[in-house]
């Protein structure tokens, strides 16, 4: 008996069996990222309103160059070109984003709601081949190592922000010891960031993976048992951080703006 195989017909964009609300994580993810884009897009390009007191968004620092007491090297140089747009935030902000837009997790969630590739599990995509990360420009997320590097020195310098933003000037000038809200904003900030940096899948592999016995290692075995903690919330460390340092920014502008007065508990 001659036997004749069957393959399913290819499922149409959206097309799918499921009767569950499948589209609704996709959705959130969306609208959740989109807004934190937008969001901080602005945010970068103000270059304004962004410290107050002892207090530095997390957007702008370290700033390098700038108007405020906090840039490294003075104000802009003189030799930036007028018509190119100036912020702070414009000079170092690529790297942080480039650490989250690499991101083992975020890159499976914004392949799901921005390309829809896959858009969730037993659900038509709108194309037909998979390319994968072989070829750019997705090769280049294979840089994600590298940034992590960068955003673990950033995790120092806005730890020596808290410091600073435990110093409140007086009305002589004197710098003294105090705590605000705004220092609380800013020291939560820093928690948040090191649960997501530090659980980042790349660095449990560079303190753990590399080895064929782990157990012969004492020291990288209990480096690789902390690592993996943290990276089993690695998705709740994402979010909270991403919203946290966005409200840092949204606290320390209106704090600037007027529109909110910080209140010091010590």
């Amino acid at each position: 008996m001659t036997q004749v195989e069957l393959s399913p017909a290819p499922r149409r964009f959206g097309e799918t069996s499921r009767s569950d609300a499948w589209w609704a994580q996709p959705l959130a993810v969306f609208s959740g990222l989109s807004a934190f884009v937008v969001y901080s897009t602005w945010a970068a390009f103000q270059g304004t309103h962004y410290h107050f007191g002892p207090y530095l968004s997390p957007f702008y620092s370290p700033e390098l160059f700038g108007d405020s007491p906090h840039a490294l090297f003075g104000p802009k140089p003189g030799l930036w070109p007028s018509w190119l747009p100036f912020s702070p935030a414009l000079l170092i902000l690529w790297i942080p984003a480039g650490f989250r837009t690499t991101c083992y997790y975020y890159r499976g969630a914004y392949y799901k709601s921005f390309w829809a590739d896959p858009v969730a599990c037993a659900v038509g995509e709108p194309r037909k081949s998979y390319l994968g990360e072989n070829s750019l420009p997705l090769i280049l997320q294979n840089v994600h190592r590298y940034f992590l590097y960068l955003a673990l020195v950033f995790l120092l310098v806005l730890a020596h922000d808290v410091w600073k933003a435990l110093w409140f000037a007086d009305a002589a000038g004197k710098m003294t010891f105090g705590i605000g809200v705004g220092t609380l904003v800013l020291a939560v900030n820093v928690v948040l960031l090191g649960g997501y940096t530090i659980g980042c899948h790349s660095l449990r592999h560079l303190v753990g993976g590399g080895l064929d016995e782990i157990s012969c290692a004492p020291t990288c075995a209990n480096a690789w048992r902390c690592v993996s903690c943290l990276n089993r919330r690695h998705m709740l460390w994402a979010w909270m951080s991403l919203f946290w340092v966005g409200f840092s920014d949204v606290y320390v502008r209106l704090c600037a703006l007027g529109v909110w007065h910080d209140l010091r508990i010590v």
